[in-house]
């Protein structure tokens, strides 16, 4: 049976900035400067108010280590709250989820010598257009309008035991010898990353009341990216976004903030904040995994904020399946073909769509299933 085609405005096709003299955003210079430029300025209905800071969103706190331990009250109870808040909006938080704290300070101090060093070393690992890894200075060579406040670094990471060292070899062959430790860090980080979204995804099968371990065979080889987010000061914090309105187009995002604070999320027409928790990862459904839940959990829309006077920090994992691995709900959750919400495809036609053909918002997955098959058609 043909799913039906949904009607959407055309694809925001992306290319390169056409501009001759191309916008290099300089987060050294650029974050002193009482006028920012209009590249960074966003429309008055999308900017951030900050005169009446957003209330907090309720994010239920799940102990990983209850629910791990087996005990069934405990397990339970995580399993409803999941179920509750994912339906909702699709975000909640991890506690005494395992990670080595002092892993994750090595991470964060890694961190900030890279986005500490001169633009030009860090642009010897810049990502090229149309590809998803390297370091990216805003989005300048991608977008001429609505940039994100923001640098990030962004790489690959494989649970396939060929691949065992990728993210370290990535920043041997990309940039150099020198960054050795920083590499040994961020490989040993995404791995913790990879186990604890096992865990997550064993709980997330038992909050939809399928096999607990559907989706931990499913992700068992993931082929996932781990990014670095620094968020520069801006002296014109009301005028611009650290990143704009989006969905993850991944499965699952495990964000560690630092203490500065600026997640905001959508929900019921109006923004709301998660309060950073040190102790404490940030959990939400990406789109990937909503169509694998055949709809039924939230990919909900969120944003960074910026400050005037402070940097923010963040390292966010995102979780993908396997590049060729075909993204269909399991049986439990679709009775028949015609309760099918998205169409079968695979994470790798998803990740080249949101990268060559689509900007991420709130109507990503749904122009990419109409995009799918006016293909098949």
């Amino acid at each position: 049976m043909k799913m039906p085609l949904l009607i959407l405005s055309p694809p925001l096709v992306l290319s390169p900035s056409k501009e001759t003299s191309p916008l290099v955003f300089d987060a050294s210079i650029l974050q002193n400067e009482t006028n920012i430029p209009l590249q960074f300025v966003w429309p008055d209905h999308e900017k951030p108010c900050l005169e009446s800071p957003p209330s907090l969103l309720h994010v239920p706190p799940i102990d990983l280590k209850a629910f791990i331990s087996g005990e069934p009250l405990a397990a339970s109870s995580a399993s409803l709250m999941v179920n509750s808040a994912c339906q909702e909006h699709g975000f909640f938080q991890v506690f005494n989820h395992g990670v080595d704290s002092n892993l994750i300070n090595e991470a964060h101090k890694m961190m900030d010598l890279f986005f500490g060093m001169p633009l030009l070393e860090k642009q010897k690992a810049e990502r090229k257009f149309g590809e998803y890894c390297g370091y990216a200075s805003s989005f300048t060579n991608r977008f001429s309008s609505k940039l994100p406040w923001k640098e990030t670094l962004s790489f690959r990471y494989s649970a396939d035991p060929k691949c065992s060292n990728v993210v370290q070899d990535y920043f041997m062959n990309v940039m150099g010898e020198d960054f050795s430790k920083f590499g040994r860090i961020c490989q040993e980080y995404s791995e913790a990353m990879s186990k604890l979204s096992m865990n997550i995804m064993e709980l997330l099968g038992m909050s939809l009341g399928i096999d607990p371990l559907y989706f931990c065979d499913f992700y068992e080889e993931n082929d996932s990216i781990m990014r670095l987010n620094y968020y520069p000061p801006c002296q014109k914090p009301d005028q611009t976004l650290g990143t704009g309105p989006h969905c993850d187009p991944t499965s699952l995002t495990i964000l560690h903030q630092d203490n500065v604070g600026g997640l905001e999320v959508f929900v019921d027409e109006k923004w709301h904040s998660i309060a950073p928790c040190p102790d404490a990862f940030v959990v939400n459904i990406g789109d990937t995994f909503k169509a694998l839940s055949n709809g039924l959990y939230k990919s909900c829309l969120h944003r960074a904020v910026v400050n005037s006077k402070t940097p923010r920090k963040s390292l966010a994992f995102f979780l993908s399946p396997r590049m060729d691995k075909i993204v269909r709900p399991p049986k439990a959750l679709v009775k028949d073909a015609s309760e099918r919400v998205y169409p079968d495809f695979t994470w790798s036609t998803f990740l080249e769509f949101t990268q060559k053909h689509y900007r991420a918002d709130m109507k990503t997955l749904d122009a990419f299933s109409n995009w799918i098959q006016m293909e098949r058609n």
